[in-house]
């Protein structure tokens, strides 16, 4: 009985840990400052914009290599990481330059990624299936609608980190299937918009 019962706490600890990770293990001092500064942004937004969840942001850190988890799911009322996940950048965003160097735009057909805020909007089914539109909140961003830019998922993103560089987009987030089904439980429950945070 006592073997059962210290197999069975190990099991729920093992299962509890599975949403939840801590920032010292995943991200290194700098991305980590990185993510505050930018939840502190966020926490500032959405308590005098009341139309936006303040319980749950996504953060995306541009300055972390493509093959390694970069886009948080950010519970904002604990200060705790939920999940993570790998996202591609726009191709137009790639600089061939040594030291991961990225560029930005909002301009139309450039093909890159926009820096600045979002509000995850409802979903519909697009040529990569389901997909959620996104609305820039900022000068960097303001062309998503009109460019398209929308968080969906792709078949060539993996599920895990990778020693190498991953597919790119045509400028939207783009994620593996997985990781965009557990997004959507999360948009979808929320009875207000979820804001997107993509920074450098």
């Amino acid at each position: 009985m006592r073997v059962f019962l210290l197999a069975l706490l190990f099991s729920l600890s093992s299962f509890t840990s599975l949403s939840m990770w801590d920032e010292d293990e995943i991200l290194d001092e700098v991305e980590f400052a990185r993510l505050n500064e930018h939840v502190n942004e966020i926490k500032a937004f959405t308590a005098s914009n009341h139309k936006y969840n303040n319980k749950i942001a996504f953060l995306v850190d541009m300055k972390i290599k493509s093959g390694r988890n970069r886009f948080f799911v950010y519970d904002l009322q604990n200060n705790q990481i939920l999940d993570q996940g790998l996202v591609a950048h726009g191709k137009g965003s790639e600089t061939g330059i040594k030291g991961d160097i990225l560029q930005f735009s909002n301009a139309p057909e450039s093909n890159c990624t926009s820096l600045g805020r979002y509000s995850v909007e409802k979903p519909y089914k697009g040529v990569f299936g389901k997909a959620f539109r996104l609305a820039g909140l900022d000068e960097t961003n303001n062309n998503a609608m009109k460019r398209a830019i929308v968080l969906h998922s792709y078949k060539e993103v993996p599920s895990d980190e990778k020693e190498y560089y991953i597919i790119n987009s045509h400028g939207c987030p783009m994620v593996n299937q997985e990781f965009l089904t557990r997004l959507s439980k999360y948009i979808e429950s929320s009875n207000s918009k979820i804001l997107l945070s993509v920074y450098y």
